[in-house]
């Protein structure tokens, strides 16, 4: 999916702004919302993949990916991170 198309989809589900990752796109799963708040949803396994693609070893990538991604709180529309079939 491109960010286009998310974009898109977004704008058919809801008018609220939605925080999207930069660079992990081809992760986006979809839109939940938690006490009325629609947030961004991505697979944790399909982020991680993404940052081996850019040159990081599978244990770097995790690491990242959890330290610098997962780890980073940017308000009530932070994104959620769920595990996913490979």
């Amino acid at each position: 999916m491109t960010r286009e198309d998310i974009e898109v989809f977004i704008e058919n589900i809801t008018e609220e702004t939605i925080l999207l990752a930069d660079g992990l796109d081809e992760a986006f799963l979809g839109i939940a919302t938690e006490e009325d708040i629609p947030r961004a949803v991505y697979s944790i396994e399909k982020c991680i993949k993404a940052f081996t693609k850019e040159g990081m070893s599978e244990e770097e990538a995790a690491e990242y990916f959890w330290f610098n991604t997962a780890g980073a709180y940017v308000g009530e529309k932070t994104p959620i991170w769920i595990s996913t079939p490979s």
